[in-house]
C-alpha cells in the first residue's frame, strides 16, 4: 500500500509543470458579444495581444507569472489599457480547453486554442 501511495504522489507531483505549460500557444479571442476581437500568444513568461481593430490600444507585450489555474498578468497594454488581471484555464466542449481573460469585475473574453 505504501508503494502505490508513493508512486501515486510522485505522478501527481511530476504532472504539476504540465499544468503551468497549458496556456503557453496562439489564442483567438472573443468579447462578451462573440465577435473576435483578437489573438494573445503566450510562450514562457511573456505575452502578445494584437486586436483585430485598427489602433486597439491592447495591442502589444507584456508578462505574466503562470499558475496552477491559468496565468496573471503583471503588466503591458492589455493590463494596462484593458484592465485584464488573469487568465483562468477552462474546460470547452469545442475545443477541450479554453482561456478566460478576466478583470476584477468580470469575465471579459474567452478564448480558444488556435
Amino acid at each position: 500500500m505504501r508503494r502505490f501511495a508513493l508512486a501515486l504522489a510522485v505522478t501527481a507531483v511530476t504532472a504539476i509543470p504540465a499544468f503551468a505549460q497549458a496556456y503557453e500557444g496562439n489564442w483567438s479571442c472573443r468579447d462578451e458579444t462573440t465577435e473576435r476581437v483578437g489573438i494573445l500568444t503566450m510562450y514562457g513568461g511573456v505575452y502578445g495581444w494584437a486586436g483585430r481593430t485598427m489602433g486597439d490600444t491592447r495591442s502589444g507585450t507584456g508578462t505574466v507569472t503562470a499558475y496552477q489555474d491559468g496565468v496573471g498578468f503583471n503588466d503591458g497594454n492589455l493590463r494596462a489599457n484593458g484592465s485584464v488581471q488573469a487568465g483562468r484555464i477552462t474546460s470547452d466542449e469545442n475545443f477541450n480547453i479554453a482561456l478566460q481573460l478576466e478583470t476584477a469585475e468580470a469575465v471579459v473574453m474567452f478564448c480558444t486554442v488556435r
